[in-house]
């Protein structure tokens, strides 16, 4: 048998809750050890008992998601799911590894489950490796991203190497929490303990933009742009949120040849 990974559910709708708890039960890295109707049921469920992942709503009686992901000291993984779409800005600002807009689909809850494991098991490994506690705790280390400014690549930690990253190879950078996963044109993925917001920092005025609370592309791999998202070469399509939609088709729109 495979390594389950300790879950709890909290949501206050009955038919969401029920909706949930059977997509979970579906996914065999997955082991319900809670399902809770509010938020405090699910504090003190959270109390007495070790949990890995918590898939909660957030607008519930005395106390919402969000209410209790910031009650606790030292949270399991958080994945919020919400009818409230404008609810996602705050989430990930809170460092929650994804964000569903109900309804709940078996597929989007299969990829925010496996999203949640690779960031357990990479915080697993920086442990192992003795990795500094002051990054454990969310803060950046200097080495990690190189401060020189270059003007064609940077480095990035990963492991106990530093990895030279051209800017012209990488695809898009994708959100991990505390963590950052870059994706390259040669379909090459690095994880390094680098907050997406540092990472854009870091790359501002390099022909990159960020497209969503949990995306950075490469403007220059841009192949089309419709509906919610863009997509890349390579045929990688990734998600656009409202607020970044009119700037990228700003970007987009000066670009194109005049007739």
């Amino acid at each position: 048998m495979s390594l389950q990974y300790k879950c709890l559910i909290a949501d206050d709708n009955l038919l969401d809750r029920d909706v949930l708890e059977m997509y979970v039960s579906k996914i065999d890295s997955l082991k319900i050890e809670a399902v809770c109707s509010d938020g405090l049921l699910a504090a003190a469920a959270l109390q007495q008992q070790e949990i890995d992942i918590v898939f909660s709503d957030i607008d519930m009686p005395n106390l919402t998601g969000m209410e209790l992901l910031q009650s606790l000291k030292q949270a399991p993984v958080f994945v919020f799911i919400s009818s409230y779409a404008e609810h996602a800005a705050e989430s990930y600002s809170m460092d929650v590894i994804d964000f569903i807009v109900k309804p709940l689909t078996l597929a989007r809850l299969m990829k925010a489950t496996n999203k949640a494991i690779e960031y357990i098991e990479l915080k697993k490994n920086i442990k192992n490796n003795n990795a500094d506690t002051s990054l454990q705790n969310g803060q950046q280390n200097e080495d990690i991203i190189n401060p020189l400014n270059f003007k064609d690549h940077f480095y990035i930690k990963e492991n106990y190497d530093y990895i030279k990253i051209s800017h012209a190879d990488v695809l898009y950078v994708e959100s991990m929490g505390n963590f950052s996963r870059l994706h390259t044109i040669q379909n090459k993925k690095h994880v390094t303990l680098v907050s997406l917001k540092s990472i854009e920092a870091y790359l501002e005025n390099q022909n990159f933009m960020r497209v969503h609370k949990q995306y950075i592309i490469n403007l220059k791999h841009i192949v089309s742009l419709s509906n919610g998202e863009v997509v890349l070469i390579g045929g990688q399509a990734v998600p656009v949120s409202i607020n970044h939609k009119a700037q990228l088709m700003e970007i987009i729109n000066k670009n194109i040849l005049a007739r």
